[in-house]
């Protein structure tokens, strides 16, 4: 990274670009060395540590690191001068490609194995958050279809967070969508109001109702009872009218309501698989996850005119 493109000067004098690697491993271990020195001088030794004199004509080279996030980096740096790192969900995921990038194996597969223990009802929604970060990179799509799938087994848990809120848009349809989701379809209701009044919050200009009318089609309402939909849901004026008489119709008579204007986003469970796409989604980001597959559904038509 330092030395990838040497000067001509540099590359007429091998010993000096040795000399000026040395100096930076030397530089950039000296504050591990100062603090070897603050505890030696706490217990009562001390040790004078020579200064460390920079050859004439030195100058310090900037390294601009795009590809990872600077606490992702940091805990890069600090593994490679110490062993150790300290893994925190919110970082998890950008470590463990970063190791990847980097070929720090060991790493890799301590962060592999820390996944398992730190999916948690608390996590999921950071973990679904810094996979957008790195969605182009191999290690994600595993840990992101890992979660997805706890997200299924924990649904009504994982859509009561606080957290949720914090999705991008396409995250929470693709959640929404999931028939394997454990929850109940009110409570996918409350979540989506729940992600659309935050939103809005943020852009005031957005109507409410043109924003949770992006989940509608992910929520099965005639599997809402009866006095729940006229008590709770209507009167929000939110749900159009005909989605919530259809509902009702169904309830009374499921013969008398074609099924497919029920639930048209379900996402099957044969062919599923995680996917990179690219949207222009109003409220979401250029590069997205996605759910693919032969019934992956509408979702996919959604997004075919920008693919």
């Amino acid at each position: 990274m330092l030395y990838q493109a040497p000067s001509p000067q540099r590359k007429k004098d091998p010993p000096a670009r040795e000399n000026k690697l040395r100096l930076f491993l030397k530089r950039s271990s000296e504050p591990l060395l100062n603090l070897q020195n603050a505890a030696q001088q706490r217990s009562g030794f001390t040790q004078q540590l020579a200064p460390i004199q920079e050859p004439q004509g030195f100058q310090h080279q900037t390294l601009i690191i795009e590809e990872f996030e600077p606490d992702v980096f940091r805990q890069l740096i600090e593994y490679i001068h110490t062993g150790c790192v300290t893994l925190q969900p919110r970082t998890l995921l950008g470590v463990m490609n970063a190791a990847d990038y980097y070929g720090l194996d060991e790493l890799r597969r301590a962060c592999a194995g820390f996944v398992q223990c730190c999916i948690t009802v608390d996590t999921v929604c950071a973990l679904l958050a810094s996979a957008e970060r790195y969605i182009q990179y191999k290690c994600t799509k595993s840990l992101v279809q890992k979660v997805l799938e706890f997200v299924d087994e924990h649904g009504n848990d994982v859509l009561n967070l606080g957290s949720f809120t914090l999705l991008p848009q396409h995250v929470v349809r693709l959640i929404l969508a999931r028939e394997d989701l454990r929850a109940d379809e009110f409570t996918k209701f409350q979540a989506a109001l729940m992600w659309s009044k935050k939103y809005c919050d943020g852009n005031h200009n957005t109507p409410l109702k043109d924003v949770i009318g992006n989940f509608l089609d992910y929520i099965q309402f005639h599997k809402i009872p009866a006095n729940v939909l006229m008590r709770e849901v209507h009167p929000l004026s939110l749900v159009p009218y005909s989605i919530i008489m259809n509902a009702l119709a169904y309830q009374a008579d499921p013969t008398s309501v074609d099924p497919g204007k029920l639930s048209p986003h379900r996402v099957r469970r044969q062919g599923r698989s995680m996917s990179v796409q690219s949207s222009l989604d109003p409220y979401g980001s250029n590069t997205t996850l996605s759910s693919s597959g032969s019934d992956a559904g509408s979702d996919q038509k959604q997004h075919s005119g920008s693919n």
